[in-house]
């Protein structure tokens, strides 16, 4: 079967790092264009050097490159602003959209998680690096007892954020806090996102802590270790820091949350690591890595769903 073309735009760090994988590790898609809006941007130099067409007049330079009919799935690594007029224009040509940027039009995907209920979707949302990282922890607590609330705390290193991320702060912390609910399965969730400037640069690393109803502790452990397991198939430096945490609260002990009032059941609490594969990117910047290989692994099952189609055809 005929490998699906796609194409990327945004020629920074996350996009070019999603073509190096694309090109390293080649499943459903033939990466056939990378956009971007810099004619000096390494990305781009990188792309041609590598025998890929490419083009700095941003969409409309993509619009008219002669294979673009040919293209069947876009991945967007720009920004949230940029997405809006982007997504209206691909998908009114019949494009399949992968999102990276925290613009949410879509649905908000983590490919353990909810990937299949989204394959019939034309835009899908990557949420945030954040996001990849840690809802499917909360997924998994939610799979054991129903989760009232979930708070997570992403630290990354000062160096692995760019301009577009640094520009997103803002979009990060809401479209996180409303993936947590949406995929996540949490009543109410929140979002804290810390740049580090230590040196040498630390890996990312994520605390997740939920407030459910009480439930057997192991078969919380259990859900936990196995979507670690899920992200490892896309993400090998995903890993638990430690063993999970509890700690029970109960009418002699209830926990006072500001804004929420009393609660009783039991808090457990996560802890990750996410090491980069250093595909073009350095180890450390596990917070962008993980977000290419979930755009990766997503966009492989949508390409999966379009030779589907043309073998049925």
């Amino acid at each position: 079967m005929a490998k699906v073309k796609a194409a990327i735009i945004g020629s920074g760090n996350i996009g070019t790092d999603l073509m190096i994988k694309m090109i390293k590790y080649p499943q459903n898609m033939e990466l056939a264009a990378v956009v971007g809006i810099d004619a000096t941007s390494e990305g781009l130099a990188m792309a041609r050097e590598r025998g890929i067409t490419t083009t700095h007049q941003g969409l409309a330079g993509l619009r008219a490159l002669p294979d673009y009919a040919e293209i069947g799935i876009v991945f967007d690594a720009t920004s949230a602003y940029a997405h809006k007029a982007h997504d209206e224009a691909l998908r009114a040509d019949g494009k399949l959209v992968v999102d990276l940027t925290p613009a949410a039009i879509g649905p908000f995907t983590i490919p353990p998680v909810n990937m299949e209920q989204n394959l019939e979707a034309t835009n899908v949302n990557m949420v945030t690096c954040g996001g990849q990282a840690t809802i499917p922890m909360v997924a998994a607590v939610s799979q054991v007892a129903k989760v009232y609330y979930a708070e997570i705390v992403a630290s990354v290193s000062s160096r692995s954020a760019g301009p577009g991320t640094r520009a997103n702060i803002d979009e990060f912390t809401r479209t996180t806090a409303r993936a947590i609910e949406q995929v996540g399965g949490a009543e109410k969730g929140k979002a804290i996102i810390i740049l580090n400037p230590a040196e040498p640069p630390m890996i990312m690393r994520d605390t997740v802590f939920t407030l459910s109803e009480s439930a057997d502790e192991e078969a919380i452990r259990a859900s936990v270790k196995a979507m670690v397991a899920k992200v490892q198939a896309y993400v090998p430096g995903y890993r638990l820091k430690q063993e999970v945490q509890f700690e029970r609260f109960g009418d002699d002990n209830k926990l006072k949350i500001p804004g929420r009032g009393e609660f009783t059941g039991i808090k457990t609490s996560i802890f990750l690591e996410v090491e980069g594969a250093g595909d073009y990117l350095p180890s450390y910047s596990g917070n962008l890595d993980i977000m290419t290989a979930a755009a990766k692994a997503t966009g492989e099952l949508l390409a999966q769903r379009i030779q589907a189609g043309r073998a049925a055809a």
